[in-house]
């Protein structure tokens, strides 16, 4: 089974998860396992701030036809005959 390792996590978190892993009788890697067993049972993650603070940012939220618009003023002519890696190579060496 995988490990993870949270770093730069707020004292004040860390004290208040002591605390709750003590009322809860387990150890604070317990606690831990029973809030990510809950959120991942609820099938989402919480909303809020990130460990430092900053809001959570949602990526992504361009609609697929907002993205096919975009797609088309990019590539107005369909485009025949060209290689993958060569039409990636010619949009980096454009930047």
């Amino acid at each position: 089974m995988p490990n993870l390792s949270i770093k730069d996590v707020p004292e004040a978190w860390t004290e208040a998860l002591r605390q709750r892993a003590a009322r809860n009788h387990r150890s604070l890697q317990g606690e831990l396992m029973a809030i990510l067993e809950r959120v991942m049972a609820e099938g989402e993650a919480p909303a809020g701030n990130d460990a430092r603070g900053r809001p959570l940012l949602r990526r992504g939220t361009r609609t697929i036809e907002q993205i096919h618009a975009d797609h088309l003023l990019r590539f107005p002519k369909p485009i025949k005959g060209a290689r993958s890696v060569d039409l990636i190579r010619e949009d980096r060496d454009a930047r």
